[in-house]
């Protein structure tokens, strides 16, 4: 089959299974890239939603039912699709799936601004982020391709809805503020520790940034984007970084649901 599909709990979800996730802002999800009806990282998308429906809503479901719900998305639909899971609480626990055409992300390398920021409950991936899409449009706007979050201590964190990693000729740094830790955040690290690629987690300022040799923005699209300037600061390509970082993510095995 080729169709894809928005499901409710396993089945085929209408307008009106729709219309109260439509108006609400409670909720969280996780976005995952799937080939060959396989997904690298799916413990960490599994250990997202269960760590943040506790968190949300006092309860979570058991993972076997979460896999069973994305088998039943993907049974209906091509191989290769981009796939969000969303659980929200209308009542009892309910989980939306839905998939779309597969994804790789722009090519690169990117500029971004820096924006004063903090999410609200930054370590969950929620809904009702009006914010990130704000800042990411007022950055285009001025000449960006998007927006990196600094904090009021200063701290890079993230960008809109990407991680940021840098490099600093020997050592991939990790921003250390708060933020969402993607699980293609997630697959790098274990990955690079298994190669032995050193890794360390730093707080990095904009004035931090002369010092350092590369960056990078990453998602469930991609392990990595060269950025080449963020505000008025340019950074190198460093293509061995970024080539890096695939080499890392591509090392991880896929799962079936």
């Amino acid at each position: 089959m080729s169709s894809f599909v928005a499901q409710r709990n396993g089945e085929t979800a209408t307008a009106e299974d729709l219309a109260p996730l439509a108006f609400a802002a409670f909720a969280h999800f996780t976005a995952m890239q799937v080939r060959d009806g396989r997904i690298r990282g799916l413990d960490l998308h599994l250990d997202r939603l269960r760590t943040a429906s506790l968190d949300l809503f006092g309860e979570a479901l058991p993972d076997d039912r979460i896999r069973s719900y994305l088998r039943k998305a993907l049974e209906s639909g091509p191989a290769d699709v981009s796939l969000t899971a969303t659980i929200h609480l209308p009542g009892e626990l309910e989980v939306l799936v839905r998939t779309r055409p597969p994804s790789s992300g722009p090519t690169g390398p990117l500029t971004l601004t820096a924006v004063e920021h903090e999410r609200v409950l930054p370590s969950i991936k929620h809904t009702g982020e009006m914010a990130k899409t704000y800042f990411r449009r007022q950055a285009v706007e001025e000449g960006f391709d998007d927006a990196a979050f600094v904090d009021r201590r200063g701290r890079l964190s993230e960008a809109t809805i990407w991680n940021l990693a840098f490099w600093d000729g020997d050592t991939v740094v990790w921003p250390d503020a708060g933020l969402l830790r993607g699980t293609t955040m997630g697959i790098v690290r274990r990955r690079l520790e298994a190669l032995g690629v050193p890794q360390r987690d730093q707080e990095v300022t904009l004035a931090d940034l002369p010092r350092l040799a590369g960056a990078v923005v990453m998602n469930s699209w991609t392990p990595g984007i060269a950025v080449h300037r963020i505000g008025a600061t340019p950074l190198p390509e460093a293509p061995s970084f970024v080539e890096s970082l695939h080499r890392a993510y591509a090392s991880e095995p896929f799962t079936r649901p």
